[in-house]
């Protein structure tokens, strides 16, 4: 399997999330790991290469490393699309195989593509001739009634002698009819096992876990028995401090841990730039609002983000008053105890 730093990086990743992980999400989540492999939403690839939506790939060069996730299913429209994505500097494309929305069913891609392995196969093909960087799969482990020890490892053999060496598994099969896709987050049970069986099967898979790891010595424990990444996606979302800000030396061996406020001074200059170009403070700040969570202000951090963000006019000046109102909550905690 080639190195590359999306590879070293996929060690522990933020999961791609609709309407959550876009390009502020992602900067932020910078701040506190210099390491991570951040993940854009899902992009369709009729968007961008029917709709010219080329504005959906912008991102910013310190995102670094960063996959595109792709949504599709016809070959030659993903190769496109994957090379519209590498070209805009992309490390890695990544397929989407995983997601059963039904926008998603009904354009023949996401989860719905379990059941067709040779079509994946096809398409990963075709973008692996298309571009030079690294074409990975998101996949479930099987989807409605199907058995998943039957098919996941039929799907990942394909994928695989297909060129896709590192591939990314929810550890849940998704149900397509009779869920929504936020009860198919949390009501098909759980298999890690499988996944860690797979990696038995397919050494030469590179394997990252995903579903329902909320801690970081959680991702530990799964790396510690062998599997080589581990994907974490709403607990790093709404606590990304406690997911991100000690993953590069707890799960990377580099580096030193970060503090929200770091985090928080970091993000000063790139808001300014945001509403410098005309943009909003909550577009950035609604990112922000679990940075604290767990600690002594939290609620007053989120309460003063919350109700002024969104006001015309509101600054980088909100954002320090937020971060008062922690700092103060913070030493009178330490007060009270100390009492």
């Amino acid at each position: 399997m080639p190195f590359n730093a999306a590879t070293e990086a996929a060690r522990l990743s933020i999961a791609p999330m609709m309407d959550w992980t876009d390009r502020h999400c992602r900067f932020l989540h910078r701040q506190l790991s210099r390491q991570a492999l951040l993940y854009t939403e899902m992009v369709t690839a009729p968007a961008l290469v029917r709709g010219g939506a080329v504005h959906l790939l912008a991102h910013d060069s310190a995102e670094h490393p960063v996959a595109l996730q792709l949504g599709g299913s016809d070959p030659g429209e993903l190769a496109q699309a994957a090379r519209l994505g590498a070209e805009a500097g992309y490390d890695e494309i990544n397929l989407n195989c995983g997601c059963p929305s039904d926008r998603v069913q009904s354009g023949t891609f996401g989860a719905v593509l379990m059941k067709r392995p040779e079509l994946v196969a096809d398409c990963v093909a075709a973008m692996r001739e298309a571009v030079d960087v690294e074409v990975t799969v998101k996949c479930r482990i099987g989807v409605d009634d199907q058995d998943p020890h039957k098919v996941l490892p039929d799907f990942l053999d394909r994928i695989a002698a297909a060129g896709c060496a590192r591939v990314t598994v929810h550890a849940r099969k998704a149900w397509l009819q009779g869920l929504s896709p936020k009860e198919n987050r949390d009501i098909p049970p759980l298999d890690y096992d499988l996944v860690h069986e797979m990696k038995g099967r397919f050494p030469q898979l590179h394997v990252s876990i995903n579903g329902g790891i909320d801690t970081l010595a959680e991702a530990r424990a799964h790396l510690d028995a062998g599997l080589d990444g581990v994907m974490i996606g709403r607990a790093a979302y709404h606590r990304p401090a406690d997911i991100l800000a000690a993953a590069d030396p707890e799960i990377f061996g580099t580096g030193e841990a970060r503090s929200p406020e770091q985090a928080v001074d970091a993000m000063l200059p790139y808001i300014e730039a945001h509403l410098r170009g005309g943009g909003r403070l909550h577009q950035v700040t609604r990112h922000m609002l679990g940075l604290f969570a767990g600690r002594p202000g939290a609620r007053q951090w989120r309460r003063v983000l919350s109700e002024g963000a969104t006001r015309p006019g509101a600054g980088t000046e909100l954002v320090l008053q937020a971060l008062d109102r922690v700092r103060l909550e913070g030493g009178a905690g330490a007060t009270r105890r100390a009492g």
